[in-house]
């Protein structure tokens, strides 16, 4: 797929919905390869095998068992630390990676921020994550609250993606319909997949590296970076 998408590919649309975690905060990276990343970085993991049922248990640890005001921050120290007790490391290495982490999130952000504002003034967005119970809190501690109609956190919902409700609570506080939305993720499985079942158009985020397999539909565009998307919708 062209880094260039053909412009208007996704016109008319009425809204534009994001994920969060590897879609807003990162080009395609999932949080639990970017924790193995600086896993690696801090001498605690090598082999992916063993890193990924440690990073699964702490993460799902998280899920509805923090509060909905938890920070930003504080979300992702807490995943830290847990991750960094389990591989045998120490408190401080735990500490770096969250520091680490979080100053990569917050500039992705930051970048994307004006493709947000600017896609605020022609259509109405949302956030449908697979998240804690805290995403509300976390897109206010992120800056970038102002420009969602609609943020949906799997654990406030009681249903998780791929599930076609989760994209449906999401519809109905829009009041728009699937074929008026498209879905924008980094998750095959989970944003594609979800987002075709209740007929909505859906951009998958790939990131840098070339995607593992197709896209899930014929025709499916693949973006890169989360800035393409203009190109696709205007």
């Amino acid at each position: 797929m062209s880094r260039t998408p053909t412009p208007g590919a996704y016109a008319l649309t009425g809204g534009v919905l994001f994920d969060f975690g590897g879609t807003l905060d990162a080009d395609g990276l999932p949080w639990r390869t970017r924790f193995l990343r600086l896993c690696r970085d801090e001498g605690l993991v090598a082999d992916p095998e063993r890193f990924d049922p440690i990073f699964y248990a702490a993460d799902d640890a998280l899920v509805g068992t923090i509060p909905a005001t938890l920070s930003l921050r504080d979300t992702v120290e807490r995943l830290a630390l847990d991750l960094s007790r389990a591989l045998g490391g120490a408190e401080a290495a735990g500490r770096r990676i969250a520091d680490r982490f979080l100053a990569d999130v917050l500039a992705r952000i930051e970048i994307n921020r004006a493709l947000l504002a600017r896609l605020h003034e022609r259509y109405r967005l949302g956030v449908v994550s697979n998240f804690y119970g805290n995403l509300v809190t976390v897109c206010h501690n992120a800056g970038i609250h102002p420009f969602f109609s609609v943020i949906v956190d799997s654990t406030r919902v009681g249903c998780s993606k791929p599930d076609p409700r989760i994209f449906q609570s999401a519809l109905d506080e829009l009041a728009l319909a699937p074929a008026d939305v498209v879905f924008v993720g980094d998750s095959l499985p989970r944003d594609m997949a979800g987002a075709r079942a209740i007929g909505m158009r859906h951009v998958w985020l790939v990131g840098d590296a070339a995607p593992p397999s197709a896209p899930c539909c014929p025709g499916d565009r693949t973006l890169h970076s989360l800035g393409e998307l203009e190109g696709l919708l205007l």
